[in-house]
């Protein structure tokens, strides 16, 4: 179906990357200068203690799991906005039924938008499925999104308290600087605006949030291992242990960890060779600031290049506290003067969601740009 531009339009978006399963319904307006959301209702699943035993998500896993989420989040929804009043009042208590809900929620739907990509194809599979059946049933047009975009975009979503969503007014804020870091992505990007970025560099091998699982995993903390390598570094030295920062000194704008992480596995052999103790929380310390000082390094020295006025960080690994800490640290550090300091924007929805996809759909709508609807991967920006 076609989509007629509106002032303001509903929003149902789907996220299903990874192991997450999210659902939002979002109203949105305002043009690419300063666009405004209204969050009417938000569902996450988590499937972390469902892929906790593997050390690690496991695709089938994920896909059966994000199937059987689907159809009890969408029903959480459509209760949320059907019985609270703001569609149908007290209807339900009147004889109204399910699929009288439903039907009356869609109905107020201006279009649907769904992640088809990066991430794991099977997961993928079943949110743009799930997607297109109700598209079909309902006659609403389709807008396929890109997972990296809404980690892009999710700055312009900001949480108060009363569940609604600022759109941030753009003057002051590009150029900017755009670090995505997550367990499979770790990209730095200069963007001039909403719709015009381009990608600095990325990461040759393993991503940031891949090596902090990994090293996790060789000092036997479960998964996921980014929030428990935080926890321990707490008790830790960073400066106990000299760990490599590999390319922080290259003068390409590309990342690697893999090297990081093999540097922890060979320090942990031959301490058990020795027979010494495994200094654990050392460890985290040091590789958490090693990692993050090539991040702060590569991300500032961009600031500098293209003159950036903003830092926007997103993506799983933006959650650690620690990391945000030594960025601001760095930055005052670097820019004694107020004036000259780049504003950090640290996105408050860091993990997977639904919200920043309707965000991301909605710029899509705007923009007009269209992907393919189906599962890809290895989609990028």
């Amino acid at each position: 179906m076609s989509l007629e531009k509106k002032q303001k339009v509903y929003i149902l978006s789907i996220e299903t990357s990874c192991d997450e399963t999210a659902l939002s319904f979002v109203t949105a307006s305002g043009g690419l200068e300063k666009p405004k959301f209204e969050v009417h209702g938000d569902v996450v699943a988590s499937q972390i203690k469902l892929h906790q035993p593997y050390g690690g998500v496991v695709p089938g896993l994920a896909k059966r799991a994000h199937l059987e989420n689907l159809p009890l989040l969408f029903k959480e929804i459509v209760d949320k906005i059907v019985v609270d009043s703001r569609l149908r009042g007290n209807d339900k208590e009147k004889g109204g039924n399910d699929n009288a809900g439903e039907a009356d929620f869609m109905n107020r739907v201006d279009f649907i938008t769904v992640t088809v990509g990066p991430g794991l194809e099977p997961a993928l599979w079943t949110g743009i499925e799930f997607a297109k059946e109700l598209a079909a049933k309902y006659g609403k047009p389709l807008v396929p999104t890109n997972h990296l975009e809404g980690h892009l975009y999710s700055f312009l979503v900001s949480k108060d308290v009363d569940s609604r969503l600022r759109g941030n007014d753009n003057a002051g804020i590009f150029p900017a600087i755009a670090l995505i870091i997550s367990g499979g992505h770790t990209i730095l990007l200069r963007m001039d605006d909403l719709t015009h970025f381009k990608k600095l560099g990325e990461t040759v091998d393993d991503a940031v949030g891949e090596a902090f699982d990994k090293v996790a995993r060789l000092i036997g903390l479960p998964y996921p291992g980014g929030p428990e390598i935080e926890r321990l570094a707490k008790d830790g030295n960073p400066m106990a242990i000299d760990f490599p920062r590999p390319m922080i000194g290259h003068k390409n704008y590309n990342f690697s960890f893999s090297g990081l992480k093999t540097s922890v596995l060979y320090y942990i052999r031959d301490l058990t060779k020795a027979g010494k103790s495994i200094p654990k929380a050392d460890i985290a310390a040091s590789f958490q600031k090693a990692a993050a000082d090539v991040l702060i390094k590569k991300t500032l020295r961009a600031v500098e290049e293209f003159g950036a006025k903003s830092i926007m960080i997103s993506g799983g690994v933006s959650a650690n506290r620690t990391l945000r800490a030594l960025f601001t640290e760095a930055i005052e550090k670097k820019f004694t003067l107020k004036k000259d300091r780049p504003l950090l924007i640290v996105s408050e929805f860091s993990t997977d969601n639904a919200l920043m996809i309707a965000v991301s759909g909605y710029i899509d709508y705007l923009r007009g740009k269209k992907y393919k609807i189906e599962a890809n991967g290895d989609l990028n920006l």
